[in-house]
């Protein structure tokens, strides 16, 4: 299982020098930070930092800061109200001019979780009602995970495993699809409360997509 995950690093590092260049490339890179503190058996506070770049090393595309306070109706089911704000350097057509974009952002979730073998699945259900500068927009989004140890110990000893996710969004206006997000990666599990994945993601739009190297972080605490 090393030597997978020695691998998968080794192919970042000679994917990364070739795409120092944002707008020569649409390949680029997220670093992410995923934190949840457990203040009782019913009660869990959610945070996230995601710093979002335009190509693998610089070039800053969007900081989303995310927070929220969650509620276990059973032991598998989740629901949450967060409030996001996202802060996007949006390029101006072809140029090399940049806009900055202030978004806040609330949103309502419900997640659930089950296990078919080793297979560990999550369905998130989330509605966002968007302050994007002057303007105000709504979205509904699916995310639907699967996670798969590696190696043949015992599920609560197991360190590498499989991770996939593909989440669709859609508008309630015009245009009704808005992206859908396809990701792959692999994962390491240090203990029971922080693990790490490095993995590729393929965004799409209506018209357009983008790929990106994701570097993630969980931490239960």
């Amino acid at each position: 299982m090393k030597r997978i995950f020695g691998i998968v690093a080794l192919l970042t590092l000679f994917i990364m020098p070739k795409t120092s260049n944002a707008q020569e490339s649409d390949f680029g890179n997220w670093l992410i930070y995923i934190g949840s503190k457990k203040l009782n058996s019913k009660w869990n506070i959610h945070n996230e930092v995601q710093y979002r770049n335009y190509d693998a090393i610089s070039d800053l595309e969007q900081l989303l800061l995310r927070t929220g306070l969650g509620y276990n109706i059973t032991e598998k089911n989740n629901i949450l109200l967060g409030y996001g704000y996202i802060l996007s350097e949006n390029y101006v057509g072809d140029t090399d001019n940049k806009v900055s974009v202030n978004e806040h952002r609330i949103f309502q979730q419900f997640t659930t979780k089950q296990s078919v073998g080793r297979l560990k699945l999550s369905h998130r259900y989330r509605f966002e009602q968007r302050f994007v500068e002057s303007d105000f927009k709504m979205r509904f989004r699916y995310f639907l995970s699967l996670n798969y140890p590696l190696g043949l110990t015992e599920e609560k000893d197991y360190k590498f495993y499989l991770s996939a996710y593909n989440e669709i969004f859609l508008n309630t206006k015009s245009s009704i699809f808005d992206r859908n997000r396809l990701y792959g990666g692999v994962g390491y599990k240090l203990n029971k409360n922080l693990r790490f994945e490095l993995g590729y993601m393929n965004q799409f739009f209506e018209t357009s997509g983008r790929d990106q190297l994701n570097i993630i972080t969980f931490f239960n605490f």
